[in-house]
Formats: structure tokens, C-alpha cells, sequence
């Protein structure tokens, strides 16, 4: 089985009709645990799209880097999205805009594979990841306002969980964990990193 198809059966096995769960930040002093469906409501809703290109010589994960020039996470690795925006349908819907808007991503090269569970962040956003196939004859156009840089990571990597170093940074107090992973000189960490190791989880859970 390829990578991409071991994603696609995990995302098939996904009960359709259950409301998503919020993937675990693992966060210290089970704080984790009164992170519920009240708490993350008052977070303003974003999506990503983590594109997996189907390329004929092995998947790949296309991320970005943010340019220099924004006020939050100025050049860190990240997936294609924003927040939600009132003629969006879904979660998927904003994904595909964002990705259009950010890299020139054609929406019909695109198909939803499934959703991951919602992940709260620190900078107070609920941001679901919207995964999904991407045709290999994707061409990309960059806004530089949003994105510096694009590459390629391969999916097998994504979906290796021991390519995934755990590290802890200090954050009110806390030694607050987060993961990274190191691809040919990009640093992918925080919640991109953590998005595609809850990912690799899944797939692992399903294989």
C-alpha cells in the first residue's frame, strides 16, 4: 500500500456522523482535559489544507513558509489557510480559498481526503486540517504578502513518527511540549508539526 492510499483508508475509517475530537496538545498538568467544546468556542475559527501531492515517484506534503513581513509566526513553516471567512461553506471551503489566495492553487485540482481533529493554539484559534489530494500538474503562484517559499515534503516522512523529535518550550510558566521534524534544512515545528504527527497517528492507529 502507498502512503497516500494508507492516509486515504485512515480518513475513510473516520466515523462521518461523529463531531471531530481535539487532538491532544499533551499539554502539562492535564490542562488538556478542560480544553472541551465550551472552552473552544470562544476561539475563532481557521482551517489548513494539507495537500498531499500525488506525484509518480512518492507523495509529497506541500508547506510553506510565511513571509518575513507578517506580525504573527513571521517565517515559520506552515500549511496553507486562515481564518473563516462568511461565504466560506465549510471548513474544507476556507482551506481551498486560502490555498488559491496564498499559492495559486487550483480548486479543481483538488479533493478533500477527510478531516483531522481540531487543534486549539495558544494565539486563541481552533483550526481544523482539511487533508486532501492534490493532481501532480498543480502549478503554484505565490503571494509574497503571505508566503516567502514553497517545498515538498515526501508523505513517507511525514508518516515516519519517529522522524518526530519532542521538545519543550516556556510558555506562562509551563515547559509546554510541542514536536519537530527537520527536512533538508526547513525546521517544521509547533502546530504544523504537530497537525502532521496527529496524522502519522492516525495512519499508524489504521495500518
Amino acid at each position: 500500500m502507498t502512503d497516500l492510499a494508507a492516509v486515504r483508508q485512515a480518513l475513510a475509517a473516520l466515523p462521518s456522523d461523529a463531531p471531530r475530537e481535539t487532538i491532544s496538545l499533551e499539554l502539562p498538568l492535564g490542562i488538556d482535559r478542560i480544553m472541551g467544546p465550551r472552552w473552544q468556542k470562544k476561539l475563532r475559527s481557521a482551517s489548513v489544507l494539507v495537500p498531499i501531492i500525488d506525484r509518480p515517484d512518492g507523495a509529497t506534503v506541500l508547506l510553506t513558509q510565511r513571509s518575513d513581513a507578517l506580525k504573527e509566526h513571521a517565517g515559520q513553516i506552515s500549511f496553507p489557510g486562515g481564518s473563516a471567512e462568511p461565504g466560506d461553506a465549510d471548513a474544507a471551503a476556507t482551506a481551498i480559498r486560502e490555498a488559491k489566495e496564498e499559492v495559486g492553487l487550483a480548486p479543481e485540482l483538488v479533493t478533500v481526503l477527510g478531516l483531522l481533529g481540531d487543534y486549539p493554539t495558544v494565539t486563541r484559534f481552533c483550526i481544523t486540517p482539511v487533508i486532501a489530494r492534490v493532481a501532480p500538474q498543480a502549478q503554484f503562484t505565490l503571494d509574497h504578502n503571505e508566503v516567502s517559499a514553497v517545498f515538498e515534503l515526501p508523505l513517507h516522512l511525514a508518516m515516519d513518527r519517529a522522524a518526530y523529535a519532542r521538545k519543550t518550550i516556556g510558555r506562562m510558566g509551563l515547559e509546554v511540549p510541542y514536536y519537530e521534524l527537520n527536512y533538508d534544512g526547513w525546521r517544521i515545528w509547533g502546530a504544523t508539526a504537530g497537525m502532521l504527527k496527529a496524522l502519522a497517528d492516525m495512519v499508524h492507529a489504521h495500518g
